[in-house]
């Protein structure tokens, strides 16, 4: 029994904004857990040919949450092959957690393109939809679109302040060879520069 919180994305790379959603999320849902889940290949990011090997963001995930408790990477969507979508994803880890409640986490970009997902409407079925705010002055528009949601299963909208970054920038900044050390946790940085990461 329990709550898990399951945190999708491409995480390319994993930054402090990730790990801070995710604090947030379980203080405030309630969670017992989250599970990071790197995709394969985004329905989304599919013209995308850039993204990093799954393995490499699989491991900059691990190092970052190796000592958290009650945080965890898969790499169930990463031994799939073709598109990650997440109504497949949820299937799996409801036969892996029958007795467990699914918070399907996410931010406020994909609360608002949620009814675009593959088979919406069933992924409400296996699990609840918690939405962080990743900007100011979105609330009213996500109360809105969950209150709109919450006919298929519960939706929640919290608020915190959040770290204001995204991989994109962070990959933009590693490129250029800023120091990034500010945007991501300290042995992230040393598994980018040991693999020549983002033109490292």
């Amino acid at each position: 029994m329990g709550r898990i919180g399951i945190y999708g994305g491409s995480f390319d790379p994993v930054h402090k904004g990730h790990i801070h959603l995710a604090e947030t999320a379980m203080e405030k849902l309630s969670l017992d857990e989250i599970i990071f889940m790197p995709a394969n290949i985004s329905p989304f990011k599919q013209d995308k040919a850039d993204v990093t090997s799954g393995r490499d963001r699989y491991e900059m995930l691990r190092l970052a949450l190796e000592d958290r408790e009650n945080m965890s990477v898969s790499d169930y969507e990463l031994n799939q092959t073709g598109v990650s979508y997440t109504v497949c994803t949820l299937r799996h880890m409801k036969k892996l957690y029958p007795d467990s409640q699914l918070v399907l986490l996410m931010g406020s970009d994909m609360l608002m393109s949620f009814e675009r997902w593959y088979c919406w409407q069933e992924i409400m079925e296996y699990a609840e939809l918690g939405c962080i705010s990743r900007n100011k002055g979105d609330g009213e528009i996500l109360m809105k679109q969950a209150e709109k949601l919450s006919e298929y299963g519960k939706a929640y909208v919290l608020w915190e302040d959040v770290l204001p970054m995204s991989s994109t920038q962070v990959r933009s900044f590693l490129k250029k060879d800023e120091d990034c050390s500010c945007y991501l946790p300290e042995k992230v940085v040393q598994y980018i520069v040991k693999r020549h990461l983002y033109g490292r």
